[in-house]
């Protein structure tokens, strides 16, 4: 497959420490003992979406709770009889709070059927590993064909489809950082309700950045969809006759007609027609864009847990969050799938911790084989501490992510089974329009990037992450191919260190880690080469495109903010002109080190270090990896 065909299908996540941290009066190693740098002195106003980013997952609610109490203990049938059934009765019969703990060995989820988590209880198996929820007739290993009833294993949420929303108006616009909106009827909201803020995109045709003709856009460009005139029949989403508008296409994929983008909030009061959250608005919402704040018809499940269990061969996603909120998996591993071995969908602060996802059945673009999604405005999430390695894309984000965080994960081997010499996508808050405002800490990934698929992701932030610019050395279950960037460079790519696309605006880039010391053995490294097609490994590759004839999108590499950057091409740190203070805080969302880099024999945080002697520690998550021991830190 060329690259060509393979990006036609493909290239569709606190507190700064004010002070340096110190332990009996001396300064903890790798940290300048200078007054570090606050979020907000790094970040402007419309970028930083901290006070959000510190509520994800379960931040606000204390952190997953530690429920001990046991209301049923379930075992197999064994013989592969379906226990989806068994499962499900002793869920319903639960208390809230409560723990429905599933023995050791196989249950059998049959085709068609699926576990729903429909109350706030966890669901806990006896470890990754001991405790399997399988399906028979399901995906398969290197085989794209479902079953003949395609189902998820587990859902937590109280359903699969059609939650209808309940809207009002917006009588005035909210803006960026509004806790409250006006509205222009208040009658069916309450106070603890999570609903959805989002409004019209109002696009209509503007010249393209790329010089392709026309693109169907909003005026400021927050929202980029797929259209062009002249119509490419390459890129486009669109057939002629239709537009975003139109019920069926691709304005209403991944949320609300031609409104994509969205966020979610709690109500914490409401006084008349204002209705206040217990979190800003991550951008502004505009009565010109018709915004609008909606309620379900069927309220959400919320603080229900999946813990310590293997999922496999679910052939319509695996573990789906669908209207759920505060709720969470841990120690989770999700493996042979199609469709998506985690996916959260129009839902609120969930947190996926200590995860380890791998081996999508089909590595293939187009929704076969993604490890995490988020979809439907999904938002204030917490990715964290995870395993994302050998799927199509290790995370894709479309409609959704604002004020999430992804932290401290390991993400890698991204590729397409059928051209698995394509560097695919890493990190990333994109593969549709819309998505917007997410942190990304922490992280080890083979690229920080955002696709243009179906239009790029903005506002996303990147703050001490590490990207080397190749993947992991692995083999291929497709074909048993071994695959080596490092030792295929030539015919490997494109590498990139960074690699946003076109559209990707306003992204914010600090503290991270670029590259690979004495280039790895990839060799003619350069600085920037915003155009793929040069065969240049580079650090920056901003607002390139992966279709002929390959412009490049200045607006991408003008629009970004790049402050405290370690690359291995010049071999120094990169501050932003206007940054004369040259110091970092340890995070952007957390006040303290986090308990998991205590674990094991316990690890330096945080652990990417532009500024030390020492650039990269470990992260446990790798270590866990490497190690071979994906849920027991070495």
């Amino acid at each position: 497959m060329s690259f060509d065909h393979a990006i036609l299908f493909a290239l569709a996540f606190c507190a700064a420490l004010e002070l340096a941290p110190t332990k009996n009066g001396h300064i903890l190693p790798g940290q300048n003992a200078a007054v570090a740098q606050s979020v907000g002195s790094l970040l402007s106003s419309d970028r930083d979406a901290s006070a959000n980013w510190k509520k994800a997952g379960m931040l606000s609610s204390g952190g997953i709770p530690n429920r001990t109490t046991v209301c049923a203990n379930v075992s197999p049938l064994g013989g592969g009889k379906d226990d989806t059934t068994n499962i499900h009765n002793k869920i319903a019969a639960c208390p809230v709070g409560q723990v429905v703990q599933l023995a050791a060995g196989r249950f059998t989820i049959a085709e068609g059927n699926y576990v729903l988590l429909d109350r706030g209880v966890t669901l806990r198996g006896a470890g990754p590993g001991k405790t399997f929820l399988q399906r028979t007739g399901g995906a398969i290993l290197n085989n794209a064909s479902p079953g003949a009833s395609p189902s998820p294993i587990i859902i937590v949420g109280p359903m699969r489809w059609n939650n209808s929303f309940i809207s009002t108006n917006l009588t005035a616009d909210a803006a960026d950082g509004a806790t409250s909106v006006k509205v222009s009827s208040a009658a069916g909201f309450s106070v603890g309700q999570i609903v959805l803020l989002d409004e019209a995109s109002n696009a209509g045709w503007q010249p393209d950045p790329q010089k392709r003709g026309s693109i169907w856009a909003e005026p400021d460009f927050r929202v980029v969809w797929q259209m062009h005139n002249p119509r490419l029949a390459e890129i486009d989403d669109f057939i002629p006759g239709t537009s975003p508008k139109t019920v069926g296409s691709a304005g209403e994929w991944f949320s609300r007609l031609d409104r994509p983008t969205a966020e979610y909030h709690r109500i914490s009061a409401i006084s008349g027609t204002s209705i206040t959250f217990d979190s800003p608005a991550t951008i502004s919402y505009r009565v010109g864009h018709q915004a609008q704040l909606s309620y379900t018809s069927t309220p959400y499940v919320t603080n229900a847990g999946v813990e310590n269990l293997t999922l496999s061969n679910g052939d319509d996603g695996q573990l789906r969050f669908e209207w759920a909120a505060m709720s969470w998996a841990k120690n989770v591993e999700s493996t042979i799938w199609l469709g998506e071995g985690f996916a959260i969908d129009h839902s609120f602060r969930i947190q996926l911790e200590g995860f380890y996802v791998h081996d999508a059945a089909w590595p293939q673009p187009g929704g076969a084989g993604y490890a995490i999604s988020l979809a439907q405005g999904s938002s204030e999430l917490l990715i964290e501490n995870g395993i994302s390695v050998k799927a199509n894309k290790v995370m894709v984000s479309r409609c959704s992510g604002a004020g999430s965080v992804t932290s401290y994960n390991y993400m890698d081997d991204g590729h397409i089974n059928s051209d698995d010499n394509w560097i695919e996508i890493g990190a990333n808050n994109s593969h549709m329009t819309g998505s917007h405002h997410m942190l990304f800490e922490g992280n080890y990934a083979f690229n920080l990037d955002s696709d243009d698929t179906h239009g790029a992701a903005i506002y996303s932030t990147y703050f001490r992450n590490y990207a080397p610019g190749v993947r992991r050395t692995f083999a291929s279950s497709f074909d048993g191919k071994t695959i080596n960037d490092i030792a295929q460079h030539t015919t490997n790519g494109p590498i990139r260190a960074v690699g946003a696309q076109a559209y990707s605006y306003w992204f914010s880039f600090i503290g991270n880690v670029l590259g690979m010391p004495s280039g790895g053995g990839v060799p003619g490294w350069v600085y920037s080469a915003s155009n793929w097609t040069s065969g240049s490994p580079s650090i920056w590759q901003l607002g390139w495109d992966s279709f002929s004839p390959y412009p490049v999108d200045a607006k991408v590499a003008s629009t970004a903010t790049r402050d405290g950057n370690f690359d291995y091409v010049t071999n120094s740190v990169v501050w932003a002109a206007n940054d004369t203070v040259h110091t970092l805080p340890n995070s952007f969302y957390l006040s303290a080190k986090p308990a998991f880099f205590a674990a094991g024999k316990g690890y330096t945080w945080p652990w990417v270090n532009p500024i030390g002697a020492t650039k990269l520690n470990v992260l446990p998550a790798k270590a866990r990896y490497d190690a071979g021991t994906p849920f027991n830190q070495p």
